[in-house]
């Protein structure tokens, strides 16, 4: 159990930053083998998920001056694009956050606009916690 619960929180927190992953298949597999109880799992994972977007806020926030450089993990014309994005919706487009490809830019850009870390959390925690609800239902109503 304990295995699979750390598989499952590295693969949350690191799907939730700029990384490519899929944690909701580790989830749907601890689940469906019962290695951990459903609740349980579903907690490791948003938790693991919304770190990992708290990461991508730390470098919004922090590194957002350095967004024309090469090394900076979201290109210029889609950062902007974001940006407007986030401008017209606010933080409720954090409701997003749980969205393959449009995601973690979106948190990242969260932390560039400067968005209070506790209204980030409690937006983004929201958003992955119901996904991860609605993976599990699925997989429970499967097997």
């Amino acid at each position: 159990m304990d295995t699979a619960l750390g598989a499952l929180f590295l693969s949350a927190f690191l799907s939730a930053t700029l990384l490519p992953g899929s944690s909701e298949v580790l989830l749907a597999g601890v689940i469906s083998k019962a290695a951990a109880p459903a609740g349980v799992a579903i907690a490791v994972a948003t938790i693991g998920n919304t770190l990992g977007s708290c990461v991508n806020w730390c470098l919004g926030r922090f590194f957002a001056s350095y967004r024309g450089h090469r090394w900076f993990p979201v290109p210029a014309e889609k950062y902007d694009r974001y940006c407007d994005w986030y401008a017209r919706w606010g933080v409720w487009s954090l409701l997003l956050s749980w969205v393959p490809v449009i995601g973690d830019p979106l948190t990242v850009v969260a932390g560039a606009a400067r968005t209070p870390i506790l209204v980030f959390s409690a937006i983004v925690v929201i958003a992955k916690g119901v996904r991860y609800l609605v993976v599990a239902g699925i997989v429970t109503a499967v097997i």
